[in-house]
């Protein structure tokens, strides 16, 4: 199927939201990245549901929605009536993972109400992989922090290709269709080894906003020099 792009607004000109979202969405993306952080579990303040119902009109692809928050399970409603089609919420965040997956999954999608929202969970770079094993076969994302997350613009930890590896593993070895995306200091450098490693979708912000040519970066991460 090929590799997924996931522009991250995160390094968008907030300006002209809108203007840059329907920009992107018109370069053979697939998913719209929007990070979410409360201040609180990461030390940044993004967008609220106010900004991304704002947006959605701009954009027909999919909202992949991270919440970077604490206490994520607070939220979700909010944010799913604002527009998003995936939520992502971090292993790190929430003591009662499962529940708070399988409560994800059980809404509609305003979009769409005859499909159900889906559900990713992220993992930062002190993370082990193992804390995915008792969920995975519940998730259709597994999102995988190449840096630690709050800020844009940062270069990539190389010891998370490892373990992109594991993970990659872990969902052959279950026969599962759940896809990797890897969200960090993704840019054109390094998106062959992170493909190498088993990532299905690349999350970039800066690599794609802050290029002159933003659709020659999409199509160099989608078929980089392997």
């Amino acid at each position: 199927m090929g590799i997924k792009i996931a522009p991250s607004i995160l390094s968008a000109d907030f300006a002209k939201l809108g203007e840059e979202v329907r920009k992107i969405s018109d370069l053979g993306v697939d998913y719209i990245h929007i990070d979410v952080m409360d201040g609180n579990f990461v030390p940044n303040i993004t967008i609220g549901p106010g900004v991304i119902s704002a947006i959605r009109k701009h954009s027909n692809l999919p909202f992949d929605v991270h919440l970077m928050v604490k206490s994520p399970g607070d939220h979700i409603e909010s944010f799913i009536n604002a527009g998003a089609d995936i939520i992502t919420i971090h292993a790190e965040a929430e003591i009662h993972l499962e529940r708070l997956i399988r409560k994800i999954k059980s809404y509609k999608n305003v979009n769409d109400t005859k499909k159900t929202i889906q559900v990713g969970t992220s993992i930062v770079p002190s993370t082990s992989p193992s804390a995915l094993e008792y969920i995975i076969h519940e998730l259709d994302i597994v999102l995988i922090m190449a840096v630690n997350p709050g800020f844009g613009g940062q270069e990539f930890i190389y010891s998370q290709l490892h373990k992109i590896s594991v993970v990659k593993k872990m969902i052959q070895e279950r026969n599962l269709k759940t896809q990797i995306s890897v969200d960090g200091g993704v840019s054109t450098l390094n998106a062959a080894d992170i493909i190498k490693a088993g990532a299905d979708i690349l999350v970039a912000g800066s690599a794609i906003f802050k290029t002159e040519n933003m659709k020659k970066a999409v199509n160099d991460l989608k078929n980089p020099l392997l």
